[in-house]
């Protein structure tokens, strides 16, 4: 009798703990999320170096030459180290030549082609500047290691090409507020440029 007494309480405690009070909750997956990335505020100083054009550019920035085996003088990096990114510059003089111009511009879509494996979308558009110049600016989405890439020239002398590189292989989603705020600061770069005689 006390064995069948015992195996009522053990099935009477274990349905009172599977059925609780009527309190019962339902867990939901947390959605996706990324990082919190803060970012400072915008600031600016004048580029000093002896170089054939000048601009404004971030306060948050180093200025470093670039050594990529092929690079030329004038070609800049403009270093993020706080969010493991850069503006590559690759300068080119014209000598009033519509065929070294021509060759440039080529270039320039070339290397932006190079991302159209992991690209989801290209768009290329011709920007008016408030300095008077204008800009063409190439926006790439997609896993690309380059979203935001440029050239501003004067046509007959100068030639200047940059393109933002995020050097973390996180995915570009919880990267867009460094992409987007990289992209401002090229903004304002191109407002600010000026080219030396």
């Amino acid at each position: 009798m006390s064995q069948k007494l015992s195996v009522f309480v053990v099935l009477g405690l274990i349905i009172s703990m599977t059925s609780g009070c009527g309190n019962e909750q339902t867990y939901v997956p947390k959605p996706k999320g990324y990082n919190r990335i803060d970012l400072p505020p915008h600031e600016y100083r004048q580029l000093d170096e002896e170089h054939p054009y000048t601009f404004e550019f971030s306060k948050h920035a180093v200025v470093k030459p670039d050594t990529f085996a092929n690079s030329e003088p004038h070609w800049i990096i403009l270093s993020y180290p706080d969010y493991d990114a850069l503006i590559q510059f690759t300068y080119k003089s014209l000598d009033g030549s519509p065929e070294k111009l021509s060759k440039h511009i080529d270039d320039a879509f070339k290397l932006a082609a190079k991302h159209h494996v992991k690209a989801t979308s290209q768009r290329e558009q011709i920007i008016e500047l408030n300095n008077g110049k204008r800009a063409v600016t190439i926006e790439i989405e997609g896993e690309v290691p380059s979203h935001f890439q440029f050239y501003v020239t004067d046509t007959t002398n100068h030639y200047l090409r940059g393109a933002v590189y995020l050097m973390e292989p996180t995915l570009n989603d919880s990267l867009r507020p460094v992409i987007d705020y990289m992209k401002e600061d090229c903004l304002h770069l191109l407002e600010t440029l000026t080219w030396k005689p």
